[in-house]
């Protein structure tokens, strides 16, 4: 096995070494097939993340014991000469969620993302191992950076007064709010769905911990495909008991989600910015102008579906 490989114990032993291209994260991502058919998910960092990544290897350990369908881990350590760290995990085998759900019947889709909702209410019994401080200090510095960063960056939003002013006057809310462990990008982007109709999560690499209730502020990325598994995944989550705090919260994680994204696509290029332009459009849609706290696709509990 040539470098940067050649030295991670056992790789003599793996056949098949694909990169995966696909993704946002700054790991470069391998698939891994050896001589015995084993089927592995490597990840490889620069040494300098050593200590993040060691930590990430460590938080995904404890999540292991969770009755989630995950990748596993299986070998952490450093390689390439030392000039980086690798991770080594089980493989999923399934399609992306994004791409099967269309062809699911609604009842299969609310299904399954109430089965998401479960996954995510187990990862949020993790307890918080860094809160020195608040949760409100934290998003509040968050609320600033985000509103100073669209303000300055040049490109406009119809309507992102309106997302703002809804940010503004609810920043109240964050007092008291709870810390737990975060995937940190919980969306069906990072959801595979099995042969067997089973679905996994994969990707906790922008693990972080803060109030559980910011997951769903990428819960747009689900609404977007399914309105049945979005739904779902929020009724799984809360045992179908929603609190009526919950979705005034989660519309301010959204609209504070959605502004930031505008600037955070500019380093990807226009038709990225186009992208995420016409997703807070259609968000302002849902939420209309922020004039409500339940946004349009959300189904209740209740709703029938077909089979």
């Amino acid at each position: 096995m040539s470098q940067p490989f050649a030295d991670i114990p056992g790789s003599n032993d793996w056949d098949v070494v694909k990169e995966i291209k696909k993704g946002w994260s700054t790991d470069k991502k391998y698939f891994v097939q050896t001589r015995n058919r084993d089927q592995w998910l490597l990840r490889v960092s620069d040494i300098s993340l050593f200590e993040s990544k060691k930590s990430e290897f460590e938080t995904v350990k404890q999540i292991n014991r969770k009755n989630i369908l995950m990748s596993r881990p299986i070998a952490f350590g450093i390689c390439n000469n030392g000039q980086s760290v690798y991770a080594l995990y089980t493989w999923i085998d399934g399609e992306d969620a994004g791409d099967v759900l269309p062809a699911l019947t609604k009842k299969q889709q609310y299904l399954l993302g109430i089965q998401s909702g479960d996954y995510l209410r187990s990862l949020h019994q993790v307890p918080s191992e860094r809160n020195e401080r608040t949760w409100a200090e934290r998003y509040h510095d968050k609320i600033n950076r985000y509103l100073n960063n669209y303000r300055s960056c040049g490109i406009h939003l119809e309507g992102a007064e309106r997302m703002i002013d809804f940010m503004e006057q609810n920043r109240y809310l964050l007092k008291d709010r709870p810390q737990t462990f975060q995937h940190g990008d919980y969306h069906i982007g990072n959801m595979l769905i099995l042969k067997s109709g089973e679905l996994g999560i994969i990707d906790f690499n922008r693990l972080d911990y803060g109030d559980p209730w910011e997951e769903f502020n990428r819960i747009t990325w689900c609404a977007n495909v399914s309105a049945p598994f979005a739904s779902g995944r929020i009724h799984g989550y809360f045992n179908h008991n929603v609190p009526e705090l919950f979705f005034r919260l989660m519309a301010l994680y959204i609209a504070c989600n959605q502004l930031s994204s505008i600037h955070w696509a500019i380093p990807f290029g226009d038709e990225e910015v186009q992208q995420m332009l016409k997703r807070a459009e259609k968000v302002l849609d849902w939420y209309d102008g922020f004039k409500r706290d339940v946004p349009s696709w959300y189904l209740q509990p209740d709703f029938e579906c077909d089979e």
